[in-house]
């Protein structure tokens, strides 16, 4: 079992990483589509996926969460 501070750490590991690898993807792919994107704007658009990513993310824990309270039989343990 996590600690709340093993939590947030690992949470926020995720987003950082999550965002560096949503920013190296444009780089690559946007020029293989010939969209050429200054770097200023691949940080935003970069910034705008992690915080759709997060409450994509947010969501659906809850979702799944409120489902396993409701039909335990769903729990995959």
């Amino acid at each position: 079992m996590q600690t709340k501070k093993q939590s947030i750490f690992e949470s926020m590991m995720n987003v950082v990483i999550g965002y560096l690898v949503a920013l190296l993807s444009q780089l690559v792919i946007f020029p293989l589509f010939g969209l050429d994107v200054p770097f200023s704007d691949n940080l935003l658009i970069g910034l705008w996926f992690t915080i759709i990513s997060i409450v994509r993310s947010y969501a659906l824990r809850r979702y799944f969460n409120r489902k396993h309270r409701t039909n335990p039989i769903l729990d995959m343990k």
